[in-house]
């Protein structure tokens, strides 16, 4: 039997959606998974993934139609299934359907499928969307062109107007930095900061499958990397050379993702409020309690041969497997920098001083109005997943079982999906 593919429900209030893209046609070959369509409603948009593999066939609705939530929009035939042009029935979930237990089933009243949004109060025809994001932005909806039926501005067609620098830099950064997507026109970048005794390159292979769309800049924090062998003496003025740095690649609204002490960097970032911040992610944060394996510190540190550091390396995660061979020798050549490593102890003296975590980032998070995820993973080595408890109760904490310390790498597809929640929640 073939599978359909219904226009899902983005929010609660939600009862119809607009379908602004087709990422495939009728008759093309699909992979479960693979991104299919956007849909837009005056609230959000939404990617939507093929829920399995086979070839698409009976495309009902196109490009800027609007489709009552439930609705099938398409099927998917397994390959070699049998096909007819006739498409299968069309089933419709009914939305606040009032029934009538006295009268016969015939004589219900089903849903009637919305005509397409056309919103012309100043005589300008655009989607709900594309006009709060026009109104965001200071955009004239007047002076645009749209590309949908009849003229109709979209989404698309606002983002396409917002310049968003990718590859120039407009001053000199403190810190060194590199884009490691460039991402679609339009789209909030992530900005990525990682732990300690790591470097921006540690998140390539979270990156390694499909793309998000996003623009993602990746920074090293001080005493890694390429950047300043020069510890500034406390958290904000970190926080400060980070700020400068994305200023320097990136001016409007960001994501920004932390691992471990960048964790609590990206916290700090966030409650200085310079930066346009729409969402934070926080992966295994330090600054939730004192607890911290001060060992793994000090021994990472003094490690130079490749027996010592893969056994401290080992700390890090439950799945060995993840330590592969070039993950180790990049390290291992990290070891032999001793500039590198010196930077490193003062920043281990400073801030973990006696194998204790000297600094809070709690009220910091408390007093955040912007959406925050924590992740743990429950097998943590280095930071106990216990410090995600207490937090405050609009902070969504998600805690990964038999996952270390990076679940970014062992929890690689769950965490991509959260990031992807989170790119479309401020979209």
């Amino acid at each position: 039997m073939p599978v359909e593919v219904i226009l899902p429900k983005v929010d609660m209030d939600m009862e119809s959606g607009q379908i602004s893209r087709w990422y495939a046609k009728d008759g093309d070959s699909v992979s479960k998974g693979q991104l299919l369509f956007e849909i837009e409603t005056d609230k959000a948009a939404m990617e939507v993934d093929a829920p399995s593999s086979g070839i698409l066939r009976d495309v009902t609705a196109q490009e800027g139609t609007t489709v009552p939530v439930g609705q099938a929009v398409a099927w998917i035939y397994a390959d070699g299934e049998a096909y007819n042009a006739a498409a299968p029935a069309k089933t419709v979930v009914a939305q606040a359907v009032v029934v009538d237990e006295t009268k016969p089933a015939l004589e219900q009243v089903e849903p009637v499928p919305e005509k397409p949004t056309q919103v012309m109060t100043d005589g300008v025809r655009a989607t709900p969307l594309a006009r709060r994001i026009a109104r965001d932005a200071g955009i004239d909806l007047a002076s645009l062109k749209g590309s949908g039926p009849k003229g109709r501005i979209q989404k698309k067609d606002v983002e396409a107007t917002i310049a968003k620098p990718i590859a120039p830099v407009r001053s000199s950064p403190p810190l060194h930095a590199v884009w490691l997507r460039e991402g679609k026109d339009g789209r909030v970048p992530l900005v990525l900061i990682h732990g300690f005794g790591s470097d921006l390159n540690s998140w390539r292979p979270m990156l390694g499958g499909p793309t998000m769309g996003s623009p993602i800049l990746a920074i090293d924090l001080p005493g890694h990397g390429g950047s300043t062998r020069s510890i500034p003496d406390d958290l904000d003025g970190i926080a400060s050379l980070v700020e400068q740095t994305i200023a320097a690649y990136h001016a409007g609204p960001i994501i920004l993702v932390g691992h471990s002490f960048g964790g609590a960097i990206a916290a700090c970032v966030a409650a200085r409020t310079t930066l346009d911040i729409r969402a934070l992610a926080l992966i295994a944060p330090a600054g939730l309690g004192p607890e911290i394996n001060g060992a793994f510190l000090s021994g990472f540190v003094r490690a130079r041969t490749e027996a010592s550091l893969v056994a401290w390396m080992k700390q890090l995660v439950q799945d060995e497997g993840l330590l592969t061979k070039p993950f180790i020798k990049v390290t291992l050549a990290q070891s032999q920098d001793v500039a590198l490593r010196d930077a490193q102890q003062i920043i281990a003296d400073r801030f973990f001083a006696d194998g204790t975590q000297t600094f809070d980032i709690r009220p910091s998070l408390g007093n955040l109005a912007i959406p925050v995820r924590v992740i743990f993973g429950a097998a943590d080595r280095v930071i106990p997943a216990v410090h995600a408890g207490g937090l405050p109760g609009d902070v969504a904490v998600h805690v990964f079982a038999g996952t270390g310390h990076m679940p970014q790498l062992e929890q690689r597809e769950k965490i991509m999906r959260i990031l992807g929640e989170m790119i479309r929640s401020v979209a």
